[in-house]
């Protein structure tokens, strides 16, 4: 299965969350049609066919994707194991 970039399953689940975020008021029908369509397309990208499973999904692989990138970033002068 494919993957989606990690910055754009993270912009996908960013504007996900703001726009079915518990508390705020009734969104406008524009709105709700753009949290249809986005729980859609989090589905296809994670291959899941409910937007919580998906939503779960797409955390877990931006926090892998996270990890990857932390473990091959190049040392900097600031890192403690690089000597002078």
């Amino acid at each position: 299965m494919l993957m989606p970039h990690p910055a754009v399953l993270r912009r996908l689940v960013e504007e996900y969350e703001a726009l079915t975020r518990p508390g705020s008021t009734e969104a406008p029908p524009q709105a709700q049609a753009q949290a249809r369509d986005l729980a859609y397309t989090l589905c296809v990208s994670t291959g899941t066919r409910d937007v919580r499973h998906a939503l779960e999904t797409a955390h877990q692989w931006l926090e892998a994707a996270s990890a990857a990138d932390a473990a091959i970033r190049p040392p900097t002068d600031r890192d403690p194991h690089v000597y002078a």
